[in-house]
């Protein structure tokens, strides 16, 4: 093996059961490099990175092929053919991994100091003084604040971008030669995101180290790697340097990933959203002359109890919205953007009452949907129409998707009999499926097809404004192409308006016609879409944009330029009021907060 190959994987292939997920499979890892595997859901990337530490489970079989590897003391040992007891030696020792969802890797009843401790007295035969006292230095080097307090936390209470850190801790406290990182930033923020590729980046070079990154996301791959191993389908379609690549691809498949990837300023001086296949025009808002908005909110405010004394008297809230007023016209896209906690969530839920506010007014088309008398809740309901994140979770497993679509047209009584078989088999054709689909059951079809469904069902009811909640975060990025477009071409053609949430910069750019930025449950800045990313007055503003992966490794995010620290709670005691944000317009439509220097919150963040 070359002196300064670290790993190297020839001909590999894995099958579980009968089925082969991976065949004839071969890459190397160079010592300090970072490589990275790309594909779609399904190519193969994680059965890899797996096979690397044979955590496959006891279904999967290896069934031919070398993974070598070259050990701290020089000698090299095949993974594949090594035995169990040598090669729980390696684990955690020498190559390390960290996952996709930190909160179901860590133990829920162990604090993360006595998790992290454990394996350094596992493998570095420390006593336990001395590992927790490694601990609390693992902590320090991951940015965590106050290291020796969270050292006695649980996972439960640490928010998402924290868990990854104490992973990548607990991951690097035995200064592995290899970190497998598989998709270790997919379910996290884009600041919390930004975060953590430049920890692990920091962190490779003190501990000149290799990393094996595996992800969908061609943005952070770009920002990431030194190679890229592109697959698909089981099967290794491309590898080279990443600026080969990204700029000239061989395999059409990877121009495809690369293409459909979203890139933060592809809209520059464009009014109107743009859908990514240029068969499709672009869409100026509806709105005519004198015509009221779809949808106003005033002054919503939206809290939650979040403790109770021992005899049931609220101490303290979790205040998720506040004071929060915009419109949206017929025919446009409004969307809600910022981090986790920001109250984006709730504001689409408060808008149908499925959370309750306690303050503001909400008007669809002139009703007040909070006090609206039944006939017109119905109109509401009908009018207002919701698609989740999740489709799986969004549709019923023992209903056929043509039940499915079918159930708004007979509750609001739109149609009866064979109509409503026609407007469910229409419904399908607008989405871009077959109407012979209706037959089938939600397991049967991918999650971009589901997707697709549960629009299709929205449409059922003929609405006027669709709330889509982080509708194409967990899609492929060629999948996320075709559900945008999708979007665009049915607001084209039926004069739909959306309110679009979401913590996609890019994606979010493509989109909207305006776009609202949230911070702690408040709107810091709002405007045109061309307001917000081309002329942002805000510093939180500025931050998010700046966090985004680029999609181009040739213009790698600097660290100066990323948000600091954990977003702050939304917690407080009761009596203590937040402040409540002043505006000044910075341009027609351009309103920027104003108080934002004065509250201890944002310096905090920024």
């Amino acid at each position: 093996m070359d002196p300064k190959r670290l790993l190297d994987v020839r001909n590999l292939s894995v099958a579980f059961g009968g089925t082969q997920a991976i065949g004839d499979i071969s890459f190397h890892v160079d010592s300090g490099e970072t490589v990275a595997i790309v594909g779609e859901s399904g190519s193969g990337k994680s059965v890899t990175s797996l096979s690397i530490l044979r955590l496959l489970g006891q279904d999967a079989t290896i069934l031919n092929g070398a993974i070598d590897f070259r050990r701290k003391d020089g000698s090299i040992v095949d993974l594949a053919k090594l035995p169990e007891p040598a090669l729980r030696d390696i684990r955690g020792a020498e190559i390390s991994m960290i996952f996709q969802e930190p909160m179901t890797s860590l133990n829920p009843v162990v604090s993360i100091g006595e998790q992290i401790a454990e394996t350094i007295a596992r493998h570095r035969s420390a006593s336990m003084t001395e590992a927790r006292e490694q601990a609390r230095l693992m902590l320090e080097l991951v940015r965590i604040a106050d290291a020796r307090a969270a050292l006695g936390r649980h996972p439960h209470e640490l928010s998402g971008g924290m868990r990854q850190r104490v992973m990548i801790a607990m991951a690097l406290c035995c200064r592995p030669s290899l970190l497998i990182a598989d998709e270790p930033t997919t379910a996290l923020d884009v600041t919390i995101q930004a975060q953590i590729l430049s920890i692990i980046r920091t962190l490779q070079q003190q501990l000149e180290m290799a990393v094996l990154f595996i992800s969908h996301d061609m943005g952070v791959v770009a920002e990431m790697a030194d190679r890229v191993v592109v697959m698909q389908r089981g099967a290794l379609i491309e590898t080279g340097d990443v600026k080969q690549i990204y700029t000239a691809p061989a395999a059409p498949y990877t121009r495809m990933l690369i293409d459909a990837a979203p890139r933060l300023g592809a809209m520059a001086g464009r009014d109107y959203p743009e859908p990514f296949s240029s068969s499709l025009a672009s869409v100026p808002p509806e709105k005519g002359p004198g015509d009221p908005p779809v949808l106003s909110v005033r002054g919503l405010t939206t809290r939650f109890v979040a403790r109770r004394d021992v005899i049931g008297r609220v101490r303290s809230r979790v205040h998720a919205v506040e004071q929060v007023s915009f419109d949206i016209e017929p025919g446009e896209t409004l969307s809600l953007v910022g981090e986790s906690g920001c109250g984006k969530s709730t504001i689409g839920r408060s808008i149908l009452q499925l959370a309750a506010p306690q303050a503001g007014r909400i008007l669809f088309e002139g009703v007040d949907v909070a006090g609206a008398p039944r006939h017109l809740r119905r109109q509401v309901n009908r009018g207002i129409q919701y698609v989740f994140q999740d489709p799986f979770a969004s549709l019923d497993p023992r209903m056929t998707i043509g039940a499915s679509i079918a159930e708004p047209i007979h509750v609001h009584k739109l149609a009866r009999g064979a109509a409503v078989r026609e407007r469910v088999a229409q419904l399908l054709v607008d989405v871009g499926l077959a109407t012979d689909h209706a037959a089938r059951y939600p397991h049967e079809f991918s999650g971009g097809q589901r997707q697709r469904i549960c629009i299709a069902r929205a449409l059922a009811a003929e609405p006027r404004l669709i709330i889509a909640d982080e509708s194409v975060a967990a899609l492929d990025v060629s999948v996320q192409a075709q559900i945008v477009d999708l979007m665009i071409d049915l607001q084209r053609r039926l004069g739909l308006a959306y309110l679009f949430i979401s913590h996609d910069m890019a994606i979010v750019e493509r989109i909207s016609h305006r776009v609202a930025v949230m911070y702690l449950g408040q709107i810091v800045e709002i405007g045109s879409r061309r307001d917000i990313f081309e002329r942002a007055q805000h510093p939180y503003t500025r931050r998010l944009l700046a966090a985004a992966p680029t999609g181009d490794p040739t213009a790698r995010s600097q660290p100066a330029t990323l948000i600091n620290g954990e977003i702050p709670s939304p917690v407080r005691r009761v009596g203590d009021e937040p402040r409540v944000f002043a505006y000044d317009e910075a341009g027609p439509g351009h309103l920027v907060a104003t108080d934002h220097d004065k509250d201890r919150s944002f310096v905090k963040a920024l």
